[in-house]
């Protein structure tokens, strides 16, 4: 080989610009297709849901988590319902003698038989398992025992004979006052307050105790309130020389509760009621007349209802009829012509001293205003001039 032979041409330039690797310059190696790399797989397509065929009419299938929801507020919700119902059952054992009395003391007619009938026997298994027994300790505490207690048993002294002659008047002075005590069911109210303020104004006499009316009571219902037991307990703490009372605006009607055993009253009116309701009246009289005071009776008043006014009537002849029985003793004062119109009927209005009309009576027909109020203690302080 000679020495002389030419240069070599110079190379061409690597691919972009960077010097070229024996690797690159080299053809490529063959591939055998064992060798060959698994394609990458394809991307996972989310399955669609399968339709469903639902017949026509039906409601879909709910997910079975919404359904376990679903049992599990089902439940929640029964679970309440009996914890309310046993609350409740436990709740009426524990008040069942209160409860009772409620049912007791209800107007007469099917409401009350049916309350009377259920709330008994609940009565008597609270009782037999000592469940009214808190009850009655509370009630202890509060001094208010015995509240529960049906009292249907009228007690009465034996009738007063009148004596032949007047009793002796006492002079009443400031030095010696007379004791005046007021009591009944609501219509003695607004005259009570009258007399009151009338008693204040005058040197001589003393209201003892306050105005107690209670409302919706009477005669014929002790289980109510026992005004039997409750007139006792006046004339024993007031010691008064003069009672003034007023009854009968609840009892104008047939049923009566404390009816001695085996006796019938009948309808209202009848012979037999007057009969029971001239005892209960009388006995009245005979506790007031033993304690050695005066008793003054405020009748009924006409009323905006004629029926009622005619059950008054009732009411007023056997109260006025007892009264006569004890004279002396006994002072009945008739409201019935005081407060009736120039025609005779009921009226609102009446004229005062200066012949200007005035409201007595109240919007409901039956109770006083203050002005009417005031006629009736007038009539209780002429009679206190006579006694």
């Amino acid at each position: 080989m000679s020495d002389d032979l030419p240069p070599l041409p110079p190379l061409p330039p690597p691919p972009d610009d960077e010097a070229a690797t024996v690797e690159q310059t080299l053809p490529p190696a063959p591939v055998w297709e064992d060798e060959l790399p698994e394609p990458p797989a394809p991307p996972a397509v989310p399955a669609r849901p399968r339709p469903t065929r639902e017949r026509r009419g039906s409601a879909p299938k709910r997910p079975r988590r919404e359904r376990s929801d679903e049992k599990r507020r089902m439940w929640s919700a029964g679970h309440a319902l009996v914890v309310s119902v046993v609350a409740l059952g436990i709740g009426l054992l524990l008040n069942a003698p209160g409860v009772h009395k409620h049912a007791f003391n209800q107007p007469e007619g099917w409401k009350r038989s049916v309350a009377v009938a259920i709330t008994e026997p609940l009565a008597s298994v609270s009782h037999a398992l000592l469940l009214d027994r808190p009850r009655m300790g509370v009630q202890a505490l509060a001094g208010r025992s015995g509240t529960d207690d049906i009292d249907i048993e009228i007690t009465l002294p034996p009738k007063t004979t009148p004596g032949p002659t007047q009793p002796k008047r006492t002079a009443f002075s400031p030095k010696k006052r007379l004791r005046l005590a007021i009591a009944g069911d609501s219509l003695v109210v607004a005259p009570g307050l009258s007399i009151v303020r009338a008693a204040i104004a005058s040197p001589a006499i003393e209201a003892v105790g306050d105005v107690e009316g209670r409302v919706a009571t009477g005669l014929t219902r002790p289980d109510v309130y026992n005004w039997f037991d409750g007139i006792t307990e006046v004339v024993k703490t007031l010691r008064p020389n003069v009672l003034v009372v007023a009854f009968g605006a609840n009892d104008d009607k047939a049923y009566m509760t404390g009816v001695p055993e085996g006796v019938s009253i009948g309808d209202y009116g009848d012979d037999a009621w007057r009969k029971e309701y001239a005892r209960r009246a009388g006995g009245i009289m005979d506790t007031v007349i033993r304690a050695g005071t005066h008793l003054i009776w405020i009748g009924l008043p006409q009323t905006g209802d004629t029926a009622q006014t005619q059950r008054f009537d009732v009411v007023n002849a056997v109260v006025a009829a007892e009264a006569r029985k004890r004279a002396g003793k006994v002072t009945f004062v008739d409201t019935y012509t005081t407060f009736a119109s120039d025609s005779g009927g009921y009226t609102e209005y009446l004229p005062d001293a200066s012949g200007d009309l005035q409201k007595v009576r109240a919007d409901d027909g039956i109770h006083f205003e203050r002005a009417g109020g005031d006629i009736i203690a007038r009539q209780v302080i002429k009679v206190l001039n006579k006694t």
